[in-house]
């Protein structure tokens, strides 16, 4: 058991501090009251002293659904071959079957699938088809709960993505952009801009007064954390030892991602010094957001590992990831696909095609596997972090060449602090409305909601 040197309790909102610079702490056994300690009640104080997580990730261009589907509700004893990855943590899913979200379909306006499929997914709303300022869809479910917990944290939710975002012109079938390079909503006509930027979402969450634009090559040579190694160690005389412990460790994560994203900053720069004429240059400068890592994958696992130290420092509870903007026709040449995404998931029953869709869809789902993992292993007293949250992963599209919005591929990583029974398949009635798992996230968040866009109640036997 650990307990502290004196007899002061550390606040949940405790800080190391230096010259212009702030980091949070993860939660540590030291926050619990004194009276909390023992340990037959060790459990029921984690419980008190570590918060539920939400997250959404998305993905684009529905899912090759052979791949994805079970055909038997019950244990998840085996997984479908998309789902490969998530092996390891089998006991750790809920996937689930019949969910729709109809506000994604035409009902009476005409194409542009792939601009409802984002827009609709966490707001059940159907978007008013416009290219011009005039949007409107509704509040994503995110959003609901950024603002009830906006007080808790320092951040109510955070918005990230891989792919630069348009808010402006046409870019489906005379929908605006915003719809199709969004998934959270602040208010029916303000979508909530995504940062794709992995610097910018690292500054964000450690501020450093000290730093300034241009002044990168400095940042290269010191840590963030070189500003707090005094408070650093002035903290750790009075933790116990697994406390130090997982302090060190959630030190060691930031220094490891802070020196991936320098990393990342200097290839960038390199890729622009290197390139040959002045138009391939702003070519590029164009394709990547600035200081983006060029690894597709990489880039999905800094955005992650940074979602992972947000939510350990309780520096927010809400997050949505973007894995591509619907309709996105990046290739994945890294994988031996130099296709278009999209313009493979309109296949046409052609088999090479599907094949490349899978490996699409499973090189996605490696990536997310590395989220889940790093949230497995990041403790919370005798829980993880990934026991903590509700991570919800899916597409507004199921298949992509029918562009089709019932059967969605979704799934859930995480027990939401053991209040989802996992390591199952679920399936629920034909048309059963997405937002209606979205009362139910809520629910556990402790933001109880009466209704959200489409929903008709809340789903039954999670």
């Amino acid at each position: 058991m650990n307990v502290l040197a004196t007899d002061r309790r550390l606040g949940r909102r405790t800080f190391l501090r230096g010259v212009g610079t702030t980091v949070a702490l993860p939660f540590l056994e030291a926050m619990l009251p004194s009276d909390l300690l023992p340990v037959n009640t060790l459990d029921a104080a984690t419980r008190k002293g570590s918060p539920r997580r939400m997250a959404f990730m998305y993905v684009p261009n529905g899912m090759h659904m052979p791949s994805w589907m079970l055909t038997k509700e019950g244990a998840l004893r085996t997984l479908p071959p998309t789902l490969a990855a998530l092996r390891p943590f089998r006991r750790d899913l809920l996937l689930l079957g019949g969910l729709t979200q109809d506000k994604a379909r035409a009902n009476g306006d005409g194409p542009g699938d792939h601009a409802r499929a984002a827009a609709a997914f966490l707001t059940g709303a159907q978007p008013y088809k416009t290219g011009g300022k005039n949007i409107k869809v509704g509040v994503s479910v995110d959003q609901v709960a950024a603002v009830r917990l906006a007080e808790l944290t320092t951040f109510p939710s955070l918005e990230l993505g891989i792919d630069r975002g348009k808010q402006s012109g046409s870019c489906d079938s005379g929908y605006s952009c915003a719809y199709s390079n969004n998934i959270s909503w602040k208010t029916q006509s303000l979508p909530m801009a995504k940062e794709t930027n992995p610097r910018l979402l690292f500054e964000r969450l450690f501020p450093n007064i000290g730093s300034t634009k241009g002044a990168s090559d400095a940042i290269y040579k010191r840590s963030i954390l070189d500003y707090v190694l005094d408070d650093a160690s002035k903290l750790r005389k009075k933790l116990g030892v697994t406390d130090t412990r997982k302090l060190d460790e959630y030190l060691a994560a930031i220094r490891e991602i802070e020196g991936r994203v320098a990393r990342a900053e200097k290839e960038a720069k390199q890729r622009l010094e290197e390139s040959p004429t002045p138009k391939s240059a702003v070519k590029l400068a164009h394709s990547l957001p600035g200081g983006a890592p060029s690894d597709y994958a990489e880039h999905v696992r800094l955005m992650g590992d940074l979602m992972v130290v947000a939510f350990q420092a309780d520096l927010t509870r809400v997050v949505t990831l973007m894995f591509a903007n619907e309709g996105s026709n990046r290739s994945y040449k890294e994988i031996g696909v130099a296709d278009g995404h999209h313009h493979l998931s309109h296949h046409g029953g052609k088999k090479d095609k599907q094949k490349k869709i899978e490996k699409i869809n499973r090189y996605h789902m490696d990536c997310f596997a590395h989220i889940v993992k790093r949230l497995a292993d990041a403790k919370e007293g005798r829980r993880s972090l990934l026991d903590q949250s509700m991570v919800v992963y899916g597409s507004g599209i199921s298949d992509g060449n029918r562009h089709n919005h019932s059967e969605l591929p979704i799934l859930i990583a995480g027990r939401g602090g053991g209040t989802i029974k996992t390591g199952r398949y679920a399936r629920f009635a034909k048309n059963t409305p997405l937002n209606n798992l979205y009362l139910s996230l809520l629910d556990r968040m402790g933001v109880p909601c009466q209704r959200l866009g489409d929903s008709t109640g809340r789903l039954k036997g999670l």
